[in-house]
């Protein structure tokens, strides 16, 4: 079996989608969960929208890391100079942010559109409402991080041997 096959590139071009398309779809969930919560806000407190935008930034920002994650694993591949070990690296790079990313936007649309909805009764809820969030984000990020030092292993892996 060969160290190179043409089919190498395939599994780091599946872990590019992987990171982007999971979590994009974290992050659209996370933003129309927790912008159903926004627009039942704006009809009883108006003046209150604005602070309670923070679940749909923070939901953004998870698409940003698969984006980040995207972006270097295609820089990484080569065509003719790309190993099976780099292609299966980045696939589980890959994997490891868009999951994580689908997972923390979940959770942030899930908190979002509650303690927004909570808000409105209770100003006092925003302070936990942030913490949550954040701790929601946070698994996004432990994916981000995952997948970059995946990707370091992946340029220090198998060279190709020379035809």
């Amino acid at each position: 079996m060969s160290v190179c096959p043409p089919y190498a590139p395939f599994f780091g071009f599946a872990g590019v989608a992987s990171a982007m398309t999971l979590s994009t779809v974290g992050a659209a969930f996370g933003t129309a969960k927790a912008g159903i919560g926004i627009a039942g806000l704006g009809a009883f407190k108006p003046e209150l929208i604005m602070k309670s935008l923070i679940p749909v930034v923070m939901a953004g920002i998870i698409a940003v890391y698969g984006l980040v994650v995207s972006v270097l694993i295609s820089g990484g591949i080569k065509p003719g100079d790309y190993s099976l070990f780099s292609g299966f690296v980045h696939l589980g790079a890959g994997l490891a942010c868009g999951m994580t990313g689908l997972a923390a936007g979940y959770a942030i649309g899930l908190v979002g559109d509650s303690c927004v909805r909570a808000y409105v009764r209770e100003q006092k809820v925003f302070v936990g409402m942030v913490l949550i969030l954040i701790f929601a984000e946070v698994l996004g990020l432990y994916g981000l991080i995952v997948a970059l030092i995946m990707n370091t292993s992946a340029i220090g892996g198998d060279k190709c041997p020379s035809q």
